[in-house]
């Protein structure tokens, strides 16, 4: 049974809903300001995930090679998981190397992200607010080659260090919300009616 909520009143499961959302939202900014802190630490930690989920893609698509054998394409499907596999064990064994691969490839990304956004803002030139798409595309542009400049001594805290920023952000916009009664009354409202 809803009721419709007026003024700051809450319902009992939107009071509970929101102190849940805070507590999570406190515990990714004390995460988040942990990565920031020891980024090195949390640099190899993103590596190490991102290797298990290499990995685990590598067995299933192992499994789902077997499962589609008749379908065509059995060697290229087992050639692939096999790649996914070796690669997976490779950054769990040698955790530098998939440092310096990851920081190499965010580089590329960023660069190659900074040149498609520029050339997206001068052909969407003829409308208004061109120039922001253009200003992303320039920022874009420099933080790649500041990462591609600066590689191999940045390596051991840059990915650690993005990867918390956005965890903080992530868990203040979360506490930012949760204290908002009102956003959370009118989601509630929305829904009952």
């Amino acid at each position: 049974m809803t009721t419709n909520i007026s003024g700051d009143m809450q319902t009992p499961i939107a009071k509970k809903s929101n102190k849940g959302s805070l507590w999570i939202g406190v515990l990714l900014i004390v995460l988040g300001v942990v990565a920031i802190a020891l980024p090195a630490v949390s640099t190899i930690f993103a590596e190490t995930w991102i290797a298990l989920i290499i990995l685990s893609a590598g067995f299933a698509k192992f499994g789902y090679a077997f499962q589609t054998r008749e379908d065509g394409g059995f060697v290229w499907k087992i050639l692939l998981s096999l790649l996914y596999v070796s690669t997976g064990i490779m950054l769990f064994v040698n955790p530098l190397t998939g440092i310096l691969t990851l920081t190499l490839l965010l580089a590329g990304f960023l660069f190659t992200e900074g040149i498609f956004e520029i050339i997206l803002a001068f052909r969407l030139r003829p409308q208004q607010n061109w120039a922001w798409v253009l200003g992303n595309g320039v920022v874009t542009l420099l933080l790649g080659g500041m990462i591609w400049f600066q590689f191999p001594f940045d390596a051991p805290w840059l990915i650690g260090t993005l990867v918390g920023v956005s965890v903080l952000f992530t868990g203040i916009s979360r506490v930012a919300l949760a204290l908002n009664p009102r956003l959370v009354s009118e989601a509630d409202s929305t829904a009952s009616t």
